[in-house]
């Protein structure tokens, strides 16, 4: 497939607005203004482009929610938080093409016919920030961004604003919270942010990568963008690898490429000698799958079918020596430290899930640790305010049904069964 969303990128020296309008940057733009808001979001309703960012959520629909009516001044959020593990996605656009993000954001901003954008950009990726806020300078001197930007009389504003940290900040109200200068607490879904968002005007809030496809849609059209997709999926993804592969590594295929073939083909597959125990397919928030869905499409649907779900459509690798109890452990540790802390079932139920581990990984569990585990997966997900809780437990539960009799190997010989396979490798 050739390359759409990587075609620009170059994180060691990223193009500039001269360089990127010889590339055919911002030509977009004129396309866009040529037609009425409305109508780009039936293209990109028509190509059927559903959020990268984990949730899967059509675009076009999620734009047509937010009603062509709401009251003036609106906002578009542009998601580059990007704080999964396993993840890195986000952070290959943001140092390798800023101004594929800003023409992104201005056409996507008039779809919505939104004043303002704001990219909120993960506290680790400041750097990344920094040069898109050159960028965006840049952009404005060259009448880009501003008042009746090209004569269209759309007016829009763009800023980057560097996020403090936490996981819980991905999450679109926690987003909106902190950007408002508040403690990023989630809020209540009712009413929507695409009704009350941002200092209480309506506000629409998408994924880097799920923006940065919007231009290329919009100039080649809905039917070319389905096309791109095998398998029944729609589009191109940037796809990530890590974990025990030999050539970790981001990788932009058709959505709906199999794991068989991004793993062994172009992650190099695992080192040899070894097997593949498992993987996550989309992020550490996702479910544990085997060897056996190897060749289940890389697609939402595909992966929900199979018991996990797509996420970030960014694989993370365990082969044959690679304890799941302790790789589970340290996921759900990760999950425990970055809990708001807002409500009692992932504040306490988190910690004490890590607890449990931690002692069943030092050869002191008991024989009823497993269906404690599970009765508290069952209790914490569903009794929590907001999706982290029961994206934190995923993991855990998976790994409990696809590698229990590792789990009680633990417990039953107190100690961990990989680590003689390890020290006789070593």
């Amino acid at each position: 497939m050739e390359a759409v969303l990587t075609r620009h990128l170059d994180p060691t020296a990223p193009l500039g607005l001269p360089a990127y309008q010889a590339n055919g940057g911002y030509r977009s733009l004129t396309a866009a203004f040529d037609l009425k808001p409305e109508a780009l979001i039936k293209i990109v309703e028509d190509a059927n482009l559903r959020g990268r960012g984990g949730a899967g959520f059509p675009c076009g629909l999620k734009w047509r929610l937010r009603g062509t009516d709401a009251p003036r001044p609106r906002y578009l959020i542009c998601n580059l938080d990007e704080s999964e593990p396993g993840t890195f996605k986000d952070r290959h656009l943001l140092y390798g093409g800023p101004h594929q993000i800003i023409e992104a954001i201005i056409v996507s901003a008039y779809a919505l016919q939104a004043e303002r954008s704001i990219i909120f950009v993960r506290g680790e990726y400041a750097k990344g920030g920094n040069s898109l806020s050159r960028a965006i300078k840049e952009a404005e001197t060259a009448g880009l961004i501003g008042s009746n930007i090209g004569g269209s009389g759309f007016d829009l504003q763009i800023e980057v604003h560097i996020s403090g940290g936490r996981y819980i900040c991905g999450e679109e109200t926690a987003q909106i919270n902190a950007i408002e200068g508040r403690r990023p607490n989630p809020r209540p879904k009712i009413p929507r942010p695409s009704v009350k968002g941002l200092w209480g005007q309506p506000t629409t809030s998408n994924n880097v990568e799920t923006l940065v496809n919007v231009p290329h849609i919009l100039l080649n059209g809905a039917d070319w963008f389905r096309n791109l997709g095998v398998n029944g999926g729609c589009g191109s993804k940037l796809f990530c690898v890590s974990g025990k592969v030999q050539h970790p590594g981001l990788f932009e295929l058709p959505i709906g490429t199999t794991a068989r073939e991004l793993i062994f083909e172009h992650a190099g597959g695992l080192a040899k000698g070894r097997d593949l125990l498992g993987f996550i397919p989309g992020g550490a928030s996702t479910a544990f799958l085997l060897p056996k869905h190897l060749d289940v499409p890389m697609d939402f649907d595909p992966i929900a079918k199979a018991g996990s779900r797509f996420g970030t459509g960014c694989i993370i690798v365990f082969d044959d020596v690679t304890c799941p109890l302790q790789a589970t452990l340290n996921l759900i540790r990760f999950f425990a430290r970055e809990s708001c802390g807002f409500c009692t079932p992932c504040r306490d139920g988190l910690p004490y899930l890590a607890q449990i581990l931690t002692t069943i990984a030092a050869g002191q569990g008991q024989a009823n640790d497993l269906s404690l585990l599970e009765e508290l997966c069952a209790m914490i997900g569903p009794q929590s305010f907001c999706a982290f809780a029961p994206g934190a437990v995923m993991p855990l539960v998976s790994s409990l049904q696809c590698f229990r009799e590792h789990y009680e190997r633990h417990i039953t010989t107190g100690h961990c069964p990989f680590d003689t396979v390890n020290k006789k490798g070593a």
